[in-house]
């Protein structure tokens, strides 16, 4: 019992940690940069940033294959790279933010951001194998349940945090504080006893012979991507995969500039929206982790699915009110988005509970990073176009339709879950 709780708290420093930069760069920075005047074109094109977490699928089995055993295999890639993280951190402390409008420190500004999103996306690989190697079958939502609270602590800290903290704190000593905190996160992991780490299929423990031709690396990818094709249900669970964030990266970079536009200061929506939605949001990650041990995982995913269409729904409410310019209480905003919030945290628990379910324990990094990638490449590309066709259509009319794609992307999860039940029907012996 013991152990478990020291993994729980290790797996909730390491996400925490993670969760700091990606809340800035996700929630403060639209935000300040809105503020500034920046168009909401630009802010979807600061989607780019976040390329490193599409795109890690490309050096996940590197993770994987290579790390240091006597410190721990995945130990030895998070332990650097948070230290990295925080050294990122300190740097961009020293850049002024008032100069940002100057082209040299706005390219440094966005270097380091961009520096710091491959570190962070690199240690979420080893931070994943890790955890899936560590969690049992029925430890694995209550492992997510911790990660996702991390997460959204970091997003308190690393966002509305931030923000509040801009309007009384210098921008230097603002990002000390960040710094520091990663560091403090840093030692639960240097204390934690390493495991020994599964070997990989068919190699016994022993490296395979390396070979850079061009076809011996697409006969890789061929066999590594078979696993996914290997039956219905997994074919059906790609689908899921590709659709789930389809929603979040049309709306991304609307949501907090709406804000801005609606009339809300930096401390209003780093304390009442940011704040106040990541703390509604580790409500929904603890409501998840119980709704888990009465519902089945594909129920848990279609109702909170569902859910979610509703919430942004409510968000085109309050677009559709603002390009009206009728009122709309403070509290009600304040309201939308902690729902929103809410019920996204339920969703994520879930959602990588399933990935986890899916990632074989030898290639924990790459399995679930793989997974973790195609939605993060589907919001990523739909994050930068996101901004253009706001601009063009206005925010009421363009999160009516987000609102009414949300509710065609249930339709993979459904196929999904038919065929999981057909599939125990036909294995289960008759009476």
């Amino acid at each position: 019992m013991l152990q478990m709780r020291n993994v729980y708290i290790l797996l909730f420093s390491l996400y925490w940690a993670q969760g700091l930069p990606v809340g800035f760069m996700t929630h403060a920075l639209p935000v300040i940069l809105r503020a500034e005047g920046v168009s909401l074109a630009h802010i979807g094109g600061f989607g780019l940033l976040m390329l490193p977490w599409s795109i890690k699928i490309f050096w996940a089995p590197w993770v994987d294959r290579f790390g240091a055993a006597d410190r721990g295999h995945y130990r030895s890639w998070i332990i650097p790279a948070q230290l990295l993280t925080a050294g990122v951190l300190i740097g961009l402390s020293f850049l002024p933010i008032h100069a940002l409008n100057q082209p040299v420190y706005l390219l440094a500004f966005f270097i380091a951001l961009l520096s710091m999103n491959l570190i962070g996306a690199t240690q979420d690989v080893a931070t994943d194998g890790l955890a899936v190697n560590i969690l049992k079958a029925e430890q694995q939502h209550w492992g997510n349940v911790f990660q996702v609270v991390g997460s959204r602590l970091g997003f308190i800290v690393g966002g509305g945090a931030i923000l509040w903290a801009l309007d009384w704190l210098q921008w230097q000593s603002t990002f000390l504080i960040l710094a520091g905190l990663v560091v403090l996160n840093t030692l639960p992991v240097i204390f934690f006893k390493a495991q020994p780490r599964f070997p990989v299929c068919g190699q016994s423990g022993q490296q395979t012979k390396k070979s850079g031709s061009w076809k011996a690396q697409k006969q890789a990818v061929s066999r590594y991507l078979s696993y996914y094709l290997q039956n219905s249900e997994l074919r059906f669970w790609l689908w899921v995969l590709l659709t789930f964030k389809v929603a979040d990266g049309l709306a991304g970079p609307l949501l907090k500039p709406l804000m801005v536009d609606m009339g809300l200061s930096f401390s209003q929506i780093g304390i009442y929206v940011t704040m106040l939605g990541a703390c509604a949001a580790l409500v929904g990650a603890g409501l998840a982790g119980v709704s888990l041990k009465r519902l089945s995982r594909f129920h848990a995913l279609l109702i909170f699915s569902i859910v979610k269409v509703f919430s942004l729904g409510a968000y085109a409410w309050l677009a559709w009110k603002y390009d009206h310019q009728q009122q709309v209480s403070l509290w009600m905003i304040y309201a939308v988005n902690a729902a929103e919030d809410m019920v996204s945290a339920m969703l994520l628990v879930v959602m990588l509970t399933v990935v986890m379910q899916y990632s074989r324990k030898h290639l924990a990094g790459t399995d679930f990073t793989f997974q973790v990638s195609l939605m993060a490449t589907v919001s990523g590309g739909l994050y930068s176009l996101s901004g253009i066709m706001a601009e063009l259509l206005g925010y009421s009319f363009y999160l009516f339709i987000i609102t009414l794609i949300a509710a065609v992307c249930l339709i993979p999860i459904y196929r999904w879950g038919r065929c999981i039940f057909k599939t125990r029907e036909l294995t289960e012996p008759a009476e």
